[in-house]
């Protein structure tokens, strides 16, 4: 499972909904997201990518879509 596989995978799980939007879509305006869940989600993305995400980035742009968490990733990486 590459990278993108796994995020939609978490997305999916935090969401609670069965499909995702489109990789560049906003999470939060399409209603994937909340602010609530954005820590859920950042949570399972620091286990599965072990990673730690400080305080300073938990801001919902750099989450907003599918394409931002992946290049967050890789800048972490």
């Amino acid at each position: 499972m590459n990278r993108r596989e796994k995020i939609i995978q978490i997305l999916k799980q935090v969401s609670g909904k069965p499909s995702i939007p489109d990789a560049e879509e906003s999470l939060f305006e399409s209603g994937y997201l909340d602010s609530f869940a954005l820590t859920d989600m950042v949570a399972a993305l620091e286990k599965e990518f072990q990673l730690q995400v400080p305080d300073s980035d938990l801001t919902p742009r750099k989450f907003d879509s599918v394409e931002r968490i992946e290049s967050y990733l890789e800048s972490r990486a």
